[in-house]
């Protein structure tokens, strides 16, 4: 074995090492992959090496920073993943106006680090999402209307390409790559090393909208979507919001906000009326710094779950039928589901201000974001809740175009067409490009290709697969960890 690792460098581990079941763990326990090797790189460096050998020993590379891919794309069964995680320097340069973050940085930890200098930053909700993963799939969050998506605000990338060698990318050098890579970049270009963000102005406040309903019935869900689609008609873009119906197995059928406003208290509960108004409002619409108001969103996540989920960008208002048809997807929930819900994601504002062709963000115009998912915890229920999403998507997939990139769905048809719109033939042509020996690959990239039996890495899995069916039966009874919502 020692043999076979010779070139690789940092932190590996093996399935033989006992923090493996550990390591291997994404955020969705509902994914269960045994990859070859993971290694932690701490340099860029180690990236390098760990390209060039999955290339000498014909081993596909999955890439890893928060491990946060829904559908498990940033780990894999036989593959060596490359985690970057602690590749998590920051610094700020404030003549220039620019935040230098390594590849591997957090979500929390960049808010942490420009807020102890004044500053917010246009990051996701979940405190653990690698900043790398967000920002090139688009990065939508609670910033997005004032400041625009995550990939707005990139100024720089640094990769690691399929030679191993370090590339920079923007506007005047690789500018294609630069472009693709604002939309389009999670793990189908290279390794990413270093981002460089154009810093927004520095705030003393914000305010934190926080709004709950619990105990409502359909037809109040009903009109809470018919409030949020005229809400959005003439909100102020200083302000960004989350929406969501839902039905759970502790509150039953409830309703929630959760947002930021750069603003006022006092501006922010007459901007929020019509949702005050509505019965069973219980709320809390405070003023506190940014850092305050991320970190109270950001408590409420867990640290692993089981979910299946499908995304859809809504770009027309929805009749009182349609409604009506939405909340019936949520009314029954799959067998062992703990909790059902849509959720919509705001855009406009900063948003569409951009135009489509800019990045390779294609869905610039559309009103929100909408979210379909069935979470569960005892895994003798995936099946069921797959099949749940699976019933229902169709009826969202025909009130809606595309699909988000950073909430993929491994069911969707055509999901070049679905996640870039026409920006695919470009980026086709940028792929080929920049890995012509399509190194960076997984089951929905740009450039996948389904390897045939003479493929070496086709045989390596072939070899493997009964260790893998052995660990894959060992963690279903639950050897050697359990992970709880």
């Amino acid at each position: 074995m020692n043999n076979f690792l010779y070139g690789l460098t940092g932190d590996i581990v093996t399935p033989l090492d006992p923090i493996y079941s550990e390591a291997r763990q994404g955020f969705n326990t509902a994914i269960q992959q045994f990859p070859l090797i993971i290694v932690y790189c701490a340099t860029k460096i180690d990236v390098s090496n760990a390209v060039i050998w999955s290339r000498r020993h014909c081993v596909p590379i999955r890439i890893r920073s928060g491990g946060h891919n829904y559908e498990g794309y940033s780990n894999g069964d036989c593959t060596l993943v490359i985690d970057i995680s602690q590749m998590n320097d920051m610094r700020i340069d404030e003549g220039l106006n620019e935040l230098i973050v390594q590849g591997g940085v957090t979500n929390k930890l960049v808010y942490e680090f420009v807020a102890s200098k004044g500053y917010p930053f246009p990051g996701g909700t979940c405190p653990t999402v690698g900043v790398s993963g967000y920002a090139l799939g688009g990065g939508w969050g609670l910033s997005c209307r004032n400041f625009g998506l995550g990939c707005d605000s990139l100024k720089e990338i640094e990769l690691i390409n399929y030679e191993g060698i370090t590339i920079k990318a923007n506007r005047e050098n690789h500018c294609d790559l630069f472009w693709a890579c604002r939309g389009a970049g999670g793990g189908n270009f290279g390794v990413i090393v270093s981002m460089t963000f154009n810093l927004p102005p520095k705030v003393r406040n914000v305010t934190l909208i926080e709004i709950d309903y619990l105990n409502v019935r359909e037809q109040e869900q009903e009109e809470f979507l018919y409030l949020w689609q005229e809400w959005l008609k003439t909100a102020d873009k200083r302000i960004t919001l989350i929406g969501r119906v839902y039905h759970s197995s502790a509150d039953g059928l409830g309703m929630l906000i959760r947002g930021i406003f750069y603003g006022s208290a006092e501006a922010a509960m007459e901007m929020m009326a019509d949702f005050l108004a509505l019965d069973n409002a219980e709320y809390n619409i405070e003023s506190m710094t940014f850092l305050e108001a991320v970190t109270i969103i950001g408590s409420v996540y867990p640290p692993s779950e089981k979910f299946q989920s499908a995304s859809r960008f809504a770009f027309r208002d929805f009749t009182s039928n349609e409604r009506t048809e939405l909340v019936d997807l949520i009314r029954k929930r799959s067998p062992g589901s703990v909790f059902a819900g849509i959720s919509l994601y705001a855009l406009g504002g900063r948003v569409s201000e951009i135009e489509t062709d800019d990045t390779a963000f294609y869905y610039r115009n559309a009103k929100y974001i909408m979210w379909l998912e069935t979470v569960w915890e005892n895994p003798i229920y995936s099946k069921e809740n797959r099949e749940w999403i699976a019933n229902r998507f169709p009826y969202l997939e025909a009130i809606t175009i595309g699909s988000y990139v950073n909430f993929p769905y491994k069911e969707l048809y055509d999901y070049l067409q679905e996640y870039y719109g026409t920006h695919v033939r470009e980026l086709k042509k940028i792929k080929k490009k920049y890995d012509p020996k399509n190194i960076f690959t997984f089951p929905q990239s740009i450039g996948r290709t389904d390897c045939c039996n003479d493929c070496p890495r086709y045989q390596l899995k072939d070899h493997m697969e009964g260790e893998i069916n052995e660990m894959r039966e060992e963690n279903y009874r639950g050897f050697r960890y359990v992970t709880k919502r």
